[in-house]
């Protein structure tokens, strides 16, 4: 919700697994949220980075390794890294 001068009002906003697209619930406490930098050709960090959020129950089937990478596989092509 938003008040008249476009604030956000709502004391919770959920998150969206980026593996999923599943809802991550305030009382999944095994989800973790997680910034890759971009770095330039020689290797430095560029400043900018991506965010990528993951539940608790790609966690727990043992697949956030693979979806991470997956994730940053797709990123990595849009951003040109």
């Amino acid at each position: 919700m938003q008040n008249e001068e476009g604030q956000n009002m709502d004391l919770y906003i959920p998150r969206k697994c980026s593996a999923t697209n599943r809802l991550i619930t305030s009382k999944d406490h095994a989800s973790v949220q997680i910034n890759v930098g971009h770095v330039d050709e020689t290797g430095r960090y560029t400043g900018q980075f991506s965010t990528f959020a993951l539940c608790g129950f790609v966690r727990a089937q043992g697949d956030a390794d693979s979806a991470l990478d997956r994730l940053w596989q797709k990123k990595k092509v849009e951003a040109r890294q």
